[in-house]
């Protein structure tokens, strides 16, 4: 099993499956628990392989929402990561602007929000444009 967290050397790589519609989320071998937490807190489901004592750890969107919904997922996902100081890399694939930039504007006003600064990932203030790499 490939993973492309490992070979780029990045938190989480997204992209689609070779020869699947299916969006995957790979975290590094050995990545902490945390960030395991937080894919799934921002809707992903966590896979091991093998599942008594997992070697290799990855993430899907849920293949039960339709194509569109499971990008907006995974690209509202970007900016909490990155906020959370985590490396991510998406895929022009699986990349949307509009849904991206969307998450960005929301995070900003829950951080102007005094309740909502409480709960909002550790990291930057402002979030990078994530890194794009065609495969």
């Amino acid at each position: 099993m490939a993973n492309l967290a490992d070979e780029y050397g990045t938190d989480v790589e997204i992209y689609i499956k070779a020869l699947t519609t299916t969006i995957h989320a790979d975290t590094p071998t050995g990545a902490p628990a945390q960030l395991h937490d937080l894919l799934e807190h921002l809707g992903l489901e966590r896979h091991a392989y093998p599942t008594d004592t997992p070697l290799y750890i990855w993430h899907t969107v849920p293949e039960h929402l339709n194509a569109g919904e499971q990008k907006r997922l995974a690209n509202r996902a970007i900016p909490v990561l990155l906020l959370a100081g985590y490396e991510v890399n998406c895929t022009p694939e699986v990349f949307d602007e509009s849904a991206y930039q969307q998450a960005v504007q929301e995070l900003r006003t829950r951080a102007g929000r005094p309740a909502a600064r409480q709960q909002a990932p550790a990291g930057s203030s402002s979030p990078a444009t994530p890194a794009s790499r065609t495969q």
